[in-house]
């Protein structure tokens, strides 16, 4: 099977994804939606008709670099846990700003934190020809995997590369943050109980954020044992936050100061301790992470560690733009703040 095709002047041309196309008599999105494996978005017959042609012809399909290059590919996918948060809108309209700024086009995807809706869009951007790629709180998938072993540009923002910590990555040192917030408290009264609100520990920030706090506890004379945790299960923090600031309330004491390791934790717990006939901060004194864009209109009890998202966005294409020139990118460590309101 020949990989060229005999152009009018008589000699051999390579075949391209267009030749494929208009055999196969679809767009040049499709065959290359089919051959990087998005066959969800075209029907079987569609499918077999692209696998014919490409057959028929001899294509192979050309490096994903070299198409970079050649064609100069504009868009950059931004791939986002959960756009319901706040914070996490914050973040992608400020990466957004930075790369419109840098004459990238965002094509933004909301993964809900599934593997598989991320290996979704991870194969769209791949179809699309997408410049690089930033993760805004990855999960591990099997895509993601082949993507990082092929070398392709993969930022991750707020969270860690679930495969490999020494990717590219952008946040703040969340366990230096929870034990400045460990810090604060004991600073201001050592007695007990404290208490740790949190999701799903399995990844780098919530990991990070428990450890420093825990150590800063334990650092202060705070034994690790008497410090209460909760939390709940499923993906939603608010849900979480409620679950969670429940069981603390059915245990043996109810902690005077908490530790919530999202804002979205914290308005959950909030809920449930108002249920419970206490108030905040005078009853129970929480504090969560992010300090999103809403806490100051409508949560003035609480305190959190500022995530500086609106900084985000020329730090990200910088990195970003690190690795399309293929100069080394590691991780690059915003500052974060506390932010006193509740106490």
């Amino acid at each position: 099977m020949s990989d060229h095709v005999t152009s009018k002047s008589g000699g051999a041309r390579p075949v391209s994804i267009a030749m494929v196309a208009r055999r196969a008599g679809v767009s040049i999105a499709t065959v290359s939606r089919v051959m990087n494996g998005v066959e969800n978005k075209a029907t079987s017959e569609t499918a077999a008709r692209v696998h014919a042609a490409v057959a028929a012809l001899g294509y192979r399909p050309q490096s994903v670099g070299r198409a970079l290059r050649q064609r100069e590919s504009r868009i950059v996918g931004v791939l986002a846990a959960n756009l319901g948060n706040p914070a996490m809108a914050a973040a992608a309209a400020s990466i957004e700003l930075a790369l419109r700024d840098a004459g990238f086009v965002m094509a933004l995807c909301d993964t809900h934190e599934d593997p598989a809706i991320q290996d979704e869009y991870l194969a769209e951007m791949e179809a699309q020809l997408a410049r690089g790629i930033v993760l805004l709180v990855a999960v591990p998938s099997p895509r993601l995997d082949q993507l990082r072993a092929a070398g392709r540009p993969l930022v991750f923002v707020n969270r860690r590369d679930p495969g490999d910590e020494t990717s590219p990555f952008v946040g703040i040192d969340d366990h230096a943050a929870g034990f400045a917030v460990a810090q604060h408290w004991l600073a201001q009264d050592k007695s007990g109980p404290f208490g740790l609100l949190h999701a799903s520990l399995s990844f780098s920030a919530g990991q990070r954020r428990a450890a420093g706090f825990i150590a800063g506890l334990v650092a202060g004379g705070v034994a690790e044992a008497e410090i209460l945790r909760g939390t709940g299960s499923g993906k939603s923090h608010l849900a979480i936050g409620h679950a969670g600031m429940g069981a603390l309330l059915a245990g043996p004491g109810v902690p005077r100061r908490i530790l919530c390791l999202s804002d979205l934790i914290a308005y959950g717990a909030y809920r449930r301790l108002s249920e419970a006939g206490l108030r905040v901060p005078d009853d129970v004194a929480l504090f969560g992470f992010d300090d999103n864009p809403l806490n100051a209109w409508i949560a003035p009890w609480l305190s959190a560690v500022k995530i500086p998202y609106d900084d985000f966005g020329p730090v990200v294409v910088a990195t970003l733009a690190a690795l399309l020139d293929e100069a080394q990118a590691k991780a690059c460590f915003m500052p974060h703040e506390l932010v006193i309101r509740g106490g």
